[in-house]
């Protein structure tokens, strides 16, 4: 389908459904240029929370748009694509998590968001890569914590908070594919550059790093940092809002230990979204993202404290 029929008649369907679309930083430029909100997991958690519309148009991957139905049991929700998973909530299995906190029945659990409703269920508190050393210092000193389902951002906590964590043992493919020998190939020759990492990845990558952040972190550091290059050690998607707020700097993706096209690390689960996917489910309302009453009650209480201590 032609890019400007999709464009004219997803704004025309948004206004005639009372439509938001909500997008994260990792989505392709065509749908980052017609969101109605561009954000990372916090921010679109709150987005989700606080709209006005009838339906929300979630343009991210699976547990997000879950994420959205939760705090709107009176809105539908839905996503382009069903299949647009998550390699941290798919690596965590309700069943083996289950067994896992039965292991350790005098611990608290916080599960960082890219989880399903059932960890989330499961969860005393929620945390996301912005907010998760906040989350953890809010917790007594004496009182014993599993984190999941991340353990490379788990292993970076434990070192900012100076807390042992019982660690579920899963990560991100985007984040793990970055190479350290490109990385530091590339820096060589850009010697005034900074490395500005997610805490999703690798131990070495995080040693090199100059930044260490969230999305939104990551962002604001490169675009308040007065040094003019910058590599970027996340999803490529970033750059697209990124290069738009900093004309004058110069942003380098980091490499990956693949030969892929663009050189840089890129989630193919986010990237299964595309213009004519979100303008189809804008038009027949589905997939529509549904969870039972039970699930959602029990999935809100962790997210909710999420929001308060936020």
């Amino acid at each position: 389908m032609n890019k400007n029929f999709l464009v004219q008649e997803i704004l025309r369907l948004k206004k005639e459904k009372n439509a938001v679309i909500l997008a994260h930083y990792y989505q392709d430029e065509d749908i980052q240029e017609i969101a109605d909100f561009i954000g990372d997991s916090l921010e679109l958690a709150k987005k989700a929370q606080n709209t006005n519309a009838d339906i929300i148009v979630f343009a991210g991957v699976h547990f997000m748009a879950e994420t959205a139905k939760i705090l709107n049991p009176n809105k539908k929700v839905v996503l382009p694509d069903w299949n647009a998973g998550c390699s941290l909530a798919d690596g965590c299995p309700p069943e083996d998590f289950r067994l896992f906190k039965e292991q350790h029945p005098d611990h608290i659990v916080v599960t960082y968001i890219n989880c399903s409703a059932q960890i989330k269920a499961m969860s005393d508190l929620v945390c996301t890569s912005a907010n998760a050393k906040k989350i953890i210092e809010s917790i007594p000193a004496e009182q014993k914590i599993i984190f999941a389902p991340d353990e490379n951002l788990g292993k970076y906590l434990e070192k900012e908070t100076k807390r042992e964590l019982v660690l579920w043992k899963g990560s991100c493919v985007v984040h793990e594919a970055f190479s350290l020998d490109k990385l530091i190939e590339i820096y060589s020759n850009n010697p005034t550059a900074k490395i500005a990492a997610h805490p999703e990845s690798e131990d070495h990558i995080l040693k090199a790093a100059h930044y260490i952040g969230s999305t939104s972190g990551i962002i604001n550091f490169i675009k308040t940092d007065p040094a003019a290059v910058f590599i970027v050690a996340t999803e490529a998607g970033i750059l697209h809002e990124l290069t738009k707020a900093v004309p004058d700097k110069t942003l380098i993706p980091a490499p990956t230990t693949e030969d892929n096209s663009c050189a840089c690390s890129e989630c193919a689960y986010m990237k299964m979204n595309t213009l004519e996917k979100l303008y189809l489910c804008l038009k027949n309302e589905r997939p529509e993202m549904l969870i039972t009453e039970e699930l959602r009650t029990e999935a809100l209480k962790p997210i909710r404290r999420m929001l308060e201590l936020s």
